[in-house]
C-alpha cells in the first residue's frame, strides 16, 4: 500500500473519531435529536463530512453508542478481576451502567421509537450487556452473594426503568434506587 493511501486512511479515521467524540458530547448536552450542524461544528468539519461518514442519524447514534456499550461490556471482566468480591464488581458495574443510561439523553426514547436503523442498537445492547451482566451474576451466585432467581435481563430492565429521569428525579436519585435494588438482590447468607 503506498504511503499516501495509508496517510489518507489515518486522516479519515481521525476525522471519523472526531465526529464520534463530538456527537457523543452533543448528545449528552442536547439529546440525540441535536442538529447535525452542531455536531459538525464541534468536530471542526462540514456537515457533508458527517453525512459522508454516517449517512443517517441512526448510523451516527449507533456508532456513538456502540463504542460506549463496548466499553461498558469490557468493564465487567476487569471489575471481576480487580474487585474484592463479585458483588462489589456487580455494584461498580451497575454504577457505570447507570451513568451510561442517565447521561444518554434521548437514548431510551430512541430505542423505543421504532425508527428504522435503531433496532440494531437495542439488539447490540442485549447481545453485549446481558452477557456481561450475566457473568457478574454468575460470579456472585458462585460465592453465594446473590439471591436465587436474579437474571441479567430482568436486572438490566429494572435498572433501565429506574434510570428514567425527570424534573424531580435525577441521576443521584436513580443511583440511590439502583443501590436499593441491588441490596435486595444480595443474598443474606
Amino acid at each position: 500500500m503506498p504511503e499516501s493511501v495509508g496517510v489518507r486512511r489515518a486522516q479519515a479515521q481521525r476525522t471519523r473519531s472526531g465526529v464520534l467524540e463530538a456527537a457523543a458530547a452533543v448528545f449528552v448536552d442536547r439529546g440525540i435529536q441535536a442538529p447535525v450542524r452542531d455536531i459538525a461544528e464541534r468536530a471542526g468539519v462540514g456537515v457533508g463530512t458527517v453525512y459522508r461518514n454516517f449517512p443517517t442519524r441512526a448510523d451516527l447514534v449507533t456508532a456513538v453508542y456502540r463504542h460506549q456499550i463496548d466499553a461498558c461490556t469490557a468493564l465487567a471482566p476487569r471489575l471481576l478481576e480487580e474487585s474484592a468480591s463479585p458483588f462489589t464488581a456487580l455494584a461498580l458495574w451497575t454504577d457505570a451502567f447507570v451513568d451510561f443510561l442517565v447521561t444518554k439523553h434521548g437514548l431510551g426514547a430512541a430505542l423505543g421509537s421504532g425508527e428504522p436503523g435503531l433496532e440494531n442498537l437495542h439488539t447490540l445492547m442485549l447481545d453485549t450487556l446481558v452477557p456481561a451482566c450475566a457473568s457478574l451474576l454468575d460470579a456472585c451466585a458462585a460465592t453465594e452473594e446473590l439471591r436465587p432467581g436474579v437474571t441479567a435481563y430482568t436486572l438490566l430492565r429494572a435498572i433501565g426503568n429506574l434510570c428514567i429521569t425527570g424534573p424531580d428525579y435525577g441521576q443521584a436519585d436513580a443511583k440511590g434506587m439502583v443501590a436499593l435494588l441491588l441490596a435486595g438482590c444480595r443474598s443474606t447468607v
